[in-house]
């Protein structure tokens, strides 16, 4: 009896397939897009710079160091606990001689070590933000959702008007001082 020999399938044009559905994935495909923070960065200055004088009463020192470690004015706090601090350090109108004057002259400044975790600098950065946002919402006598959700473009001249005043009462002042190591 004579041997069959097996058929074969043609595979001449599989690469062409696989080419062509490498291309119809690789156009359908969507992209994710990263937002990142929503940080404006100041504009680039061309002559000296004065520094700023601040009272230190004014400033609220917040330190994040390679181990993730909180320090507020060189006393450790858990970040959970920081939003409130926040608040209590904007709210302050001069009463604790220790604390801010009043908002419009507070600024939070937030330094950070080089080991410092994009995580734990995220945490803080939000902790920090929605203090403000809640003293906004407060000012404005809404729920902070409703703050959250505020579209200057659809709200009544008289919402307008309260946003605009609740930023004026509650500037966002956040210094980000440059990154350091802690030499040993």
């Amino acid at each position: 009896m004579a041997k069959r020999t097996p058929m074969e399938v043609n595979a001449g044009s599989m690469a062409d397939i696989s080419f062509l559905l490498l291309i119809f994935f690789l156009v359908t495909t969507q992209i994710p897009n990263e937002k990142g923070l929503p940080i404006l960065l100041p504009p680039k200055r061309t002559g000296e710079i004065d520094p700023v004088k601040l009272k230190d009463r004014n400033v609220l020192t917040v330190i994040v160091n390679s181990k993730n470690q909180l320090l507020v004015e060189r006393e450790p706090l858990r970040i959970s606990d920081l939003q409130q601090t926040t608040i209590d350090f904007l709210e302050n109108e001069g009463r604790d001689p220790e604390s801010s004057d009043s908002p419009q002259k507070a600024v939070v400044s937030i330094k950070t070590d080089r080991g410092t975790s994009y995580d734990t600098y995220l945490k803080v950065m939000d902790k920090v933000q929605a203090a403000y946002n809640t003293l906004r919402a407060k000012h404005m006598d809404i729920p902070l959702a409703a703050y959250l959700a505020f579209d200057k473009k659809k709200a009544s001249k008289t919402m307008k008007d309260k946003y605009e005043a609740a930023k004026k009462a509650y500037p966002l002042r956040i210094s980000e001082a440059e990154q350091s190591t802690v030499e040993k």
